[in-house]
């Protein structure tokens, strides 16, 4: 009885997750918006050629986005109670959202593109151009997300991980989004980009007990000189200390040296049952690329609404 519970469980979970993205495709606005995807890329690419935070930025914003509510752009409303004033968010970086508003004002300086793709799409597209902007692998977008109408600080609560998180906390997190082990150690990749503030890293640094031991000693040594005590909270240190404007598998070649900056890129190490995953990707880098478009693939799925579920929202900030 407790094996066909189970079964039964799983048919539905699987049923659910297929029906909520069966309507996303590649070609969505190949009849109201055929350009989408070159108007897009033009557009980000102009924004990449004026500062290198577009990337990690609009990464980002697109996780943010998916892991709450799903992938429906509500990070980007603007209300009294809104998703991006959340602590959790609260770090975003104002060029993801810039990247998103930029793209959508070129789609709708074009007549047949006006008000026809949403933000929701928009942010996927942005993301992987910036992925393939610094030299990550360039894949197809699935299309046909609509725009949420709801934002608010109470839905980020307990929906994203947080720097401290370990193994279980993280597979336990991304399961709940229809994503394996393998995909969250694909996207943690993710942060061979980008950079923390060092109050978000500083315990393993500072403690009564003295420096994290899975922490390399010479490259926390080096952190602290970065991170001084009482440093200014504006301060931002390089997630990946190797290649940190590239998107490669250097992140992963890292934690073998005990240079992840979070406990939680850490610890795809240190622990025995993602360890060989890490090894894989530092030894591969089409590995990881493969991976990792498998995983944002997956991750674009996420919660998603379609057909009369949403909306395209005239001003990707607020609702129509």
């Amino acid at each position: 009885m407790m094996k066909k519970q189970i079964l039964l469980c799983c048919l539905f979970l699987s049923l659910f997750i297929v029906s909520s993205y069966a309507q996303l495709q590649q070609n969505f606005y190949k009849n109201t918006c055929p350009n989408v995807e070159s108007i897009v890329k033009a557009a980000v690419t102009k924004k990449f050629q004026q500062t290198f935070v577009t990337v990690p930025g609009t990464l980002r914003l697109f996780f943010h986005d998916c892991f709450v509510r799903g992938c429906d752009a509500s990070v980007l409303l603007a209300n009294a109670n809104a998703e991006k004033d959340h602590p959790d968010d609260i770090s975003l970086a104002g060029d993801g959202f810039d990247t998103v508003i930029k793209a959508k004002a070129a789609l709708d300086s074009n007549p047949s593109c006006r008000n026809k793709v949403s933000c929701a799409d928009i942010l996927a597209l942005a993301t992987r151009d910036v992925v393939g902007l610094s030299g990550g692998p360039s894949y197809s977008v699935e299309l046909g997300r609509r725009d949420g109408r709801i934002s608010t600080k109470a839905s980020v609560q307990n929906n994203l991980p947080h720097p401290e998180f370990k193994l279980d906390q993280l597979n336990s997190m991304f399961a709940r989004h229809g994503l394996s082990q393998t995909d969250m150690i694909a996207l943690s990749g993710a942060h061979t980009l980008g950079f923390s503030h060092c109050g978000k890293f500083s315990s393993r640094i500072y403690s009564k007990s003295g420096i994290d031991p899975t922490l390399n000693r010479q490259y926390a040594l080096q952190l602290r000189q970065m991170c001084p005590i009482n440093v200014d909270p504006r301060i931002a240190i390089n997630m990946d200390p190797t290649t940190p404007r590239t998107f490669d598998n250097e992140y992963f070649k890292n934690l073998q040296q005990g240079k992840g900056l979070f406990v939680s890129d850490q610890v795809l190490f240190t622990d025995n049952r993602s360890k060989p995953t890490v090894n894989l990707f530092a030894s591969s880098n089409t590995a990881f690329n493969q991976a990792f478009v498998t995983a944002i693939t997956k991750l674009g799925r996420v919660g998603v609404l379609t057909g009369n579920q949403g909306e395209i929202r005239r001003d990707c900030s607020s609702v129509n």
